[in-house]
Order: C-alpha cells, then sequence, then structure tokens
C-alpha cells in the first residue's frame, strides 16, 4: 500500500499511525493516497480508541516531496479534461483543511525532503517535528503554479516579508531555518524515529483532548534535546536582512528587480535567484496576489481562494509547459506565456481570482 495505516495500541488508548509508504516517488501524493489519508482520519475522528496520530514518511530520503507531478502532467495532457486534473487538487485541499481542524493530537514527523504538499501536510498538522537532515521548499513557480495547499495562511505567518521571498525563489530551508521562523516545532535529536514512537507507545492516553494534548506537550519536552550547535548553520541568519530590504515595497516588478540585482556572496543565495529568474511571470504574479489578499482571510476562505487559482492554472498552458521542461523532457527550457513579469495582463491574473466560493457552492465541502 502507498499508505500504510496502523491503530497500535498503548498502555491505554490506541495511536492512529500513517506512513506514507511510496519512497521511490520521495512519497509524492497520488489522488488515491490522499483519499486514503483523509478516510483513516475522519475514521480515527470518530473513534473513541485513537486518541493521538502520527504521520510519517518511509524511506531516508523525504517525508513528502509534494504532488505526483508526472501523474499530474498525463492528466494534464491525455484525454482528459481539466477536471481530472483539478479533481486531486480538490481532495488534497480537503485533506489539509482537515489536517488543520482535526480534534485530536496529530504529531508530524518531517525527515529529508519537506516541498510543495509535503510542507501543506506538514504545516497543517499540531506538533511538528524535524529531523536533521530536512529541507523545506514551495518551489512551485518552477513548474508555472503558485505556493498553493494552505501555503497563503503558513507563509503569511512568517517573519518579514520571508513568505514573498520563498515563494518567489523557492528558496531551500534547512531546520535550523525552520525552527527559526516556526515553520517546525522542534529537532529530533536523530534521524531515527522509532525512539519516539516507543515513548508514545507506552504512555497512558485519556481520549480527553485537552488532557492529551498537554500529556503529549510535556513527553516531547522530555526528549533528549538536540544541540543546536551540531544543527547545520542556519541560512536565514545570514540573509533575512537583505531578504527584508530587497523584498520591502509595494511593486513586485521593482521587488524582483531588486533581488536579482543585489550582490549577495552566497551559494544559497544564488540558487535562490537561479530559481526566481528562471520563473513562470504569471506564478510570480499569483505568489504576489495571494498573500496580499489572504492577509485577513479566515483559513476556509484561503483554501477556497487557491482551489479557483488552481482551476484557471490547470486550464492555462504554463503548468503543463513547467512540468514538460523540469520533469519530463528536463530540457530545463520553459516556454512560458509571457516572457517577462511587466507583460503579464491583470486580467489574465484577476481570472485566477474567480470564482469566489461559499457555503453553498464550496466544491470541496468544507465544514
Amino acid at each position: 500500500m502507498s499508505v500504510e495505516v496502523q491503530e497500535l495500541p498503548c498502555r491505554e488508548g490506541h495511536i492512529g499511525l500513517m506512513t506514507l509508504n511510496s519512497p521511490a516517488t520521495l512519497n509524492a501524493l497520488t489522488e488515491e493516497m490522499i483519499v486514503v489519508i483523509r478516510d483513516s482520519l475522519e475514521r480515527w475522528a470518530a473513534d473513541e480508541r485513537i486518541c493521538v496520530v502520527i504521520l510519517r514518511g518511509a524511506g531516508e530520503k523525504g517525508f513528502c516531496a509534494g504532488g505526483d507531478i508526472r501523474d499530474l502532467y498525463r492528466s494534464l495532457t491525455g484525454v482528459e479534461s481539466p477536471e481530472t486534473a483539478f479533481s486531486v487538487f480538490r481532495h488534497e485541499y480537503a485533506l489539509d483543511y482537515t489536517l488543520h481542524r482535526f480534534p485530536k493530537p496529530v504529531v508530524a514527523i518531517g525527515h529529508g525532503i519537506i516541498m510543495g504538499g509535503g510542507l501543506g501536510l506538514f504545516s497543517a498538522c499540531r506538533y511538528r517535528l524535524l529531523t536533521p537532515d530536512a529541507t523545506l521548499a514551495m518551489p512551485e513557480i518552477s513548474i508555472g503554479l503558485f505556493p498553493d495547499v494552505g501555503a497563503s495562511w503558513f507563509l503569511n505567518r512568517l517573519p518579514g516579508r520571508l513568505g514573498l521571498f520563498m515563494g518567489l525563489t523557492g528558496a531551500h530551508l534547512n531546520i535550523a531555518d525552520a525552527l527559526r521562523v516556526g515553520l517546525a516545532d522542534m529537532a529530533l535529536p536523530t534521524n531515527d524515529q522509532q525512539g519516539l514512537l516507543s515513548r508514545l507507545l507506552e504512555e497512558r492516553w485519556s481520549g480527553r483532548r485537552a488532557a492529551d494534548d498537554s500529556r503529549l506537550f510535556r513527553l516531547l519536552n522530555q526528549l533528549e534535546p538536540q544541540d543546536y550547535r551540531a544543527l547545520p548553520p542556519s541560512h536565514l541568519e545570514l540573509h533575512e536582512r537583505d531578504i527584508a530590504r530587497l523584498c520591502a515595497g509595494s511593486s513586485l516588478p521593482e521587488i524582483v528587480d531588486q533581488l536579482l540585482a543585489a550582490r549577495v556572496d552566497s551559494e544559497w543565495w544564488q540558487a535562490c535567484m537561479k530559481t526566481l529568474k528562471g520563473g513562470c511571470p504569471v506564478s510570480a504574479w499569483l505568489i504576489w496576489n495571494q498573500l496580499s489578499k489572504a492577509q485577513q482571510m479566515p483559513l476556509k476562505d484561503v483554501f477556497r481562494m487557491e482551489l479557483a487559482m488552481v482551476w484557471e492554472c490547470v486550464r492555462r498552458p504554463d503548468l503543463t509547459e513547467g512540468i514538460r521542461a523540469r520533469l519530463i523532457d528536463r530540457d530545463q527550457n520553459p516556454q512560458w506565456s509571457f516572457s517577462r513579469i511587466e507583460d503579464v495582463p491583470e486580467a489574465v491574473i484577476d481570472a485566477h481570482f474567480l470564482p469566489v466560493w461559499n457555503d453553498q457552492t464550496d466544491p470541496m465541502q468544507l465544514e
């Protein structure tokens, strides 16, 4: 099974354990996997035996690299209509919204690659734990999409204008970065997750959310602390002032020009600028607008807005072209629908924010 679902007995109560189990694809999410996870969550929400839920990824390379982009490409280029590709996003958004509001404690154990939809899953969990090898990113600008699955929510809650920077550049954050800006709650001492699971199984869980949350919080804080001096140096510690300064302003073209013109002697920074320079101009405008519009939105409306954006993306050519260039033909030379940010008509961007769904028309049926 691409998702292994287990119900593990503790001294009292049970733990629901879900393991994304497709290591060959870095646990990339298919529609089948998404449905299995959500169905399991809905069942466990109503099951009094299940007191805590754990979400993790199998294999050595990563927790989850996001959605299955190759599968998405087949939907976009095959005989299926855009509705087929859109269906995967609709299920994924409903899953992430469910995780954000799940009535029992959910622990995400992230390791290795955590990107795109994987970071959406991780960010939606109540407790977010990282192993020292973790790498987090939202690199959708590279394929003609935008940071989705609730990214408008969690990127807006980062300090300074880091959320905008991450969206525009696909910046890769390490564990020290993630802890520094609140994308994770704590570092596990090693990559070995079994020790934590064994501790959780030794506990007595009551099935009462407040009590189990309190017990879980105390248990996690009793773990052997990570020596933070042993963690990789934080990229953001070196560059957060540059990011705040260069991303300030009210003009997206001006900010992009400032970023690309800055002389910053760092391989990490240059990798960020390479992604920005080669990214989709329409995506850059979508990032700019989604973060602005979402600032005052409740979580439900954030997901609805992003799903409307996806609906337009699957109908336009940039997403298909971006996936082709980056992952199918691998020529790394996408031919975007507009060559420069300045060339993108306002009407093209506005179309991504329609329709405006409400409780009666919501395609995800969020409650």
